[in-house]
């Protein structure tokens, strides 16, 4: 069978799909996230986390599906990234499961019973399910960016070396809080959108201001970090991009800020993190002067921005080692096959489509404010 599009080509455009549906992710799972870390703090009284908990009820499964499909195409399009991380963060992986399994419980069983101490409960249960998963997110990619402490040897078999608590490095720690402050700013501009003129709409811009202007601190101090230190991999020799996926083939080592040498050979990239400062900037503007959907803009091109600075900064590397750089794995040694890729591309042109219609149809119908008054009438409400 003859393929229209050449092996590097198609490489490229999966790293590039898979941007896609992590900032997918972010976006559209990020506010329901964010709106659970906020819970406790931007509502006092069970009428208010009523009508905060059902500003994201109708939507927060859907947006979750963005979750399975960025790990389904890293499956599908890099086995060898899915095999290795997937095992190597098993035990945060499981913290992460474990905590958004209480989303759905606590959504579901908070209200069965007029308890007080029940409802709290679930409340910080939720918060729980919106903040745990939100930080490991973000120190996941802090460990990525300074490399994983993994090896392959000949056979393929991967050796992780590394502990759970040994992924909290101070780095680490900065991109889980820059991760929190987003997603916090994020949900803080969606309950603006959503939730009726009154006090929790106000503590939501507050709190979403502050989370702004610590995200604009910790993304500074990330770049600051990565130009100051001997993080960094750079490729080393000629790398054919298109021969057939080998990570123990990988041309790499370790390069102090390796990570800033693509903004220096392509100076276009510079303008990922000029969206992620400007979106946060924007977003605190509208959380300030009330402008729901400046600030919901603003906070989405952010996410854009500091998900595509990362991506961007490290391109070719997907997941490089700490202890064997050789065993690092790339866009070029570790994805599946051409033919794979190609079927998988027909698959996502016509179905991506369809999956976005149909979530902008849902939302359009179950747009508007949410208020406590409705949750007196309407018995679909949590």
């Amino acid at each position: 069978m003859h393929i229209p599009l050449d092996y590097t080509t198609l490489r490229v455009i999966w790293w590039g799909l898979l941007g896609v549906l992590l900032i997918g992710f972010a976006i559209a799972d990020g506010f329901d996230l964010g709106v659970a870390s906020l819970l406790p703090f931007v509502a006092r009284t069970d009428g208010e986390r009523r009508m905060v908990i059902n500003t994201i009820g109708a939507t927060w499964e859907g947006n979750q599906v963005w979750f399975i499909l960025g790990g389904g195409a890293i499956f599908a399009a890099w086995p060898f990234v899915y095999a290795v991380s997937f095992s190597g963060f098993y035990l945060a992986m499981l913290a992460v499961l474990a905590s958004l399994i209480l989303r759905p419980v606590g959504f579901k069983y908070r209200s069965k019973r007029p308890s007080a101490a029940w409802r709290n409960g679930w409340d910080w249960a939720l918060f729980v399910g919106g903040f745990a998963p939100t930080l490991v997110f973000g120190v996941a990619i802090g460990n990525v960016l300074t490399g994983v402490p993994f090896r392959l040897d000949s056979d393929l078999r991967s050796t992780y070396e590394g502990t759970f608590f040994g992924l909290f490095t101070p780095f680490s720690l900065v991109c889980g809080l820059m991760s929190v402050a987003m997603l916090v700013m994020h949900g803080a501009a969606w309950l603006t959108m959503k939730a009726e003129k009154g006090v929790v709409r106000d503590r939501a811009r507050r709190m979403g201001a502050a989370a702004a202007v610590a995200g604009i601190a910790l993304f500074a101090v990330g770049f600051g970090f990565l130009a100051m230190t001997q993080i960094g991999f750079h490729m080393v020799g000629a790398v054919a991009t298109d021969g057939a996926s080998n990570p123990t083939h990988s041309l790499t080592a370790q390069a102090a800020g390796g990570w800033l040498a693509n903004f220096r050979l392509y100076p276009w990239m510079a303008l990922a993190p000029i969206i992620g400062f400007a979106g946060m900037g924007l977003a605190l503007i509208g959380l300030l002067s009330a402008r729901e959907a400046i600030a919901f803009g603003g906070s989405s091109a952010a996410i854009f921005g500091i998900i595509s600075s990362v991506g961007l900064s490290m391109f070719p590397y997907i997941l490089p080692s700490s202890i064997d750089a050789r065993s690092s794995l790339t866009v070029w040694n570790a994805s599946s096959s051409h033919m794979t890729l190609f079927i998988m591309l027909i698959a996502t042109v016509i179905f991506l489509p369809l999956v976005l219609g149909y979530t902008a149809w849902v939302y359009k119908v179950l747009w508007g404010r949410t208020s406590e008054a409705e949750l007196k009438t309407n018995p679909d409400l949590y």
